[in-house]
């Protein structure tokens, strides 16, 4: 029982590896095809990532809202539940319930499907995301550079919203949107590289393997600071949110969206938020690594500690403007990313 609760906690890779054998044994002797498994383990990792995705949302809205109230001195929701903790349930179930409204000019089709387009790329990412040893759906071999490619889709969805609303203030906010990630994917890009050299893989579990116990985070610091910038920016939060900028543009591109449309635009924006803090977790912490508590803990505690890092950032600095916005990205953050990636490659190849 001691070795069982030891793995459970610790190596979960140990436990899933011999429980899927074991699955895979009891399957092969009843003389059923293999590969219905093997699809029945990604469905089942498929359902534990949305339902995580959907709670996960839920508490980091909530958390938001408290942070910001404590920045701005005030309570922030405190009726709905205990600490106000299911407010976001309420605000959910109002979405539900409201009219979903479409406007006439618009193109029905693609406004449609423009958030399941943002939702489905944010989801995709949790196929490489490690949350502890083994807790990973496919840890790809190119896992960074899948990272990079899925990460960087959600633009089309955001922009075909943006058209398809036949609304010059969505178009715009789409195509602010699509310029801004596009700018900011570089510097982010040539971040990641340098991460990638040190480690010696583009495999993200090897990557947390490869990584000192205080992670890269003291050998990449101007790494670090460049990443979550950038990762900032892509996910279009504030101080960079220009793409749904009310004070310019009503609400960007998703001023005619109404009701789950709309939530689903939303749910998307609080997954990424996550997401950047869990690759940033991932590629300059030390993953799920750390003493004492199960690695999954780690890994969570991590990437929720840059997600504190995120909000305090939005609620504290004022809006840039659209064409400083365009000229930090090429003018400061690009020099810099370069900079590092050719000082870090120098150091790798003479140490």
């Amino acid at each position: 029982m001691g070795h069982f609760l030891y793995d459970l906690f610790y190596r979960t890779d140990v436990l899933l590896d011999a429980w899927r054998t074991a699955a895979h044994q009891s399957w092969a002797m009843r003389g059923w095809p293999v590969v219905i498994l093997d699809v029945l383990f990604q469905l089942g990792w498929a359902a534990a990532a949305a339902v995580f995705l959907a709670v996960n949302a839920l508490f980091i809205i909530w958390f938001e809202r408290k942070l910001a109230a404590r920045i701005q001195i005030r309570r922030g929701p405190n009726r709905v539940g205990p600490w106000g903790i299911l407010q976001t349930l309420a605000d959910t179930g109002k979405m539900l319930i409201k009219e979903d409204i479409i406007p006439d000019a618009a193109d029905r089709g693609v406004f449609k499907a423009a958030p399941l387009m943002v939702l489905a790329s944010t989801f995709l990412l949790f196929v490489v995301l490690p949350f502890g040893r083994g807790l990973v759906p496919a840890d790809l071999n190119v896992g960074l550079l899948y990272f990079l490619a899925i990460g960087g889709l959600s633009v089309i969805g955001i922009l075909a919203g943006g058209w398809a609303s036949n609304n010059k203030y969505s178009l715009m906010g789409g195509m602010r949107s699509a310029a801004q990630i596009v700018s900011y994917e570089v510097p982010a890009v040539l971040t990641v590289l340098s991460i990638a050299l040190l480690a010696g893989s583009l495999k993200l579990g090897d990557i947390v393997r490869a990584q000192p116990a205080f992670g890269y985070i003291l050998l990449q610091p101007v790494g670090f600071l460049l990443f979550l910038t950038a990762s900032n920016a892509e996910i279009n939060r504030g101080p960079f949110d220009l793409p749904e900028s009310d004070s310019e543009l009503v609400s960007g591109f998703v001023t005619e969206y109404s009701a789950m449309r709309f939530a689903i635009f939303f749910l998307a924006e609080y997954t990424n938020l996550f997401l950047a803090g869990a690759f940033a977790a991932t590629l300059f912490l030390g993953g799920w690594r750390g003493p004492l508590l199960p690695p999954v803990a780690w890994f969570l505690i991590k990437s929720y500690f840059v997600v504190f890092l995120l909000i305090w950032i939005r609620w504290t600095f004022p809006r840039l403007r659209v064409d400083h916005l365009m000229a930090f990205s090429w003018k400061v953050l690009l020099p810099l990313a370069l900079a590092n990636l050719f000082i870090t490659a120098v150091l790798v190849k003479v140490l």
